[in-house]
């Protein structure tokens, strides 16, 4: 069915696992964490799975690399000016890896972007 690719794609996101960087430092990937590419699917692809998590954990940690920073940014203010969600913390960081290409080591950009569902109630009491 076509409604089944963006639903095994959820399901493989949400997958726990452990994995060694190459500064030695164990990441342990969370259920309510989505690692964003800007060139593997949509955009709106990310902001649907973003909504599904929130409803389901109250909270979900956007992740890029690189060129990817922006699509996270983007999807954080879409779920922001639809009022479902707000910003509760940002992170950043450097990556080291090896670089496909040419074969050499070097420093990418991290994000780290945690949003938090909206408080309906108190919302429905300030406006």
């Amino acid at each position: 069915m076509a409604g089944e690719a963006p639903v095994a794609a959820a399901a493989a996101a949400t997958t726990t696992t452990t994995k060694t960087t190459t500064t030695g430092s164990i990441e342990s990937h969370k259920k309510n964490r989505i690692q964003v590419s800007n060139t593997k699917k949509p955009l709106f692809f990310y902001v649907n799975l973003a909504k599904r998590y929130i409803q389901q954990h109250n909270e979900v940690e956007l992740s890029a690399l690189g060129m990817a920073i922006t699509t996270v940014v983007t999807i954080a203010e879409i779920l922001k000016n639809n009022g479902l969600a707000t910003e509760k913390k940002v992170l950043t960081s450097t990556v080291g890896m090896k670089d496909e290409n040419k074969g050499r080591f070097i420093q990418k950009a991290k994000v780290g972007l945690s949003i938090q569902l909206v408080n309906m109630l108190a919302n429905v009491l300030t406006t």
